[in-house]
């Protein structure tokens, strides 16, 4: 399907590359991923993405992915809803209040890292 003469296929594979770039005990945001992508005010879609990527290959962490306030906003799309808190919590990333602690340090900017 496309729109605007963009495949949304191709703009998903490119934010799942994206995603899967993020290392372990790191995270990012849906509008940074839209801006590295050159995706202006494509948090949403990026949104979007995440919530269709549980059968990709290979695997997306999902769970690195947050609102730019560092806020689990995608946990929902998780089963069960705190599964999301869980992965990153294994990782060594600490969230409280459904909030990653320390986000501006846990940050990772794929503008600047890719």
């Amino acid at each position: 399907m496309k729109q605007s003469g963009v495949d949304k296929g191709d703009v998903y594979d490119a934010i799942y590359e994206i995603v899967r770039h993020i290392p372990v005990g790191k995270v990012t945001s849906y509008g940074a991923i839209a801006a590295s992508i050159g995706l202006r005010s494509g948090a949403r879609l990026v949104g979007f993405a995440m919530g269709q990527c549980q059968n990709a290959t290979p695997s997306v962490p999902a769970h690195r992915v947050v609102n730019s306030s560092g806020v689990l906003t995608g946990k929902f799309h998780f089963c069960p809803a705190e599964k999301m808190q869980q992965l990153l919590e294994k990782e060594g990333v600490a969230v409280r209040n459904d909030k990653v602690v320390g986000f501006k340090e846990k940050f990772w900017d794929p503008k600047t890292e890719l």
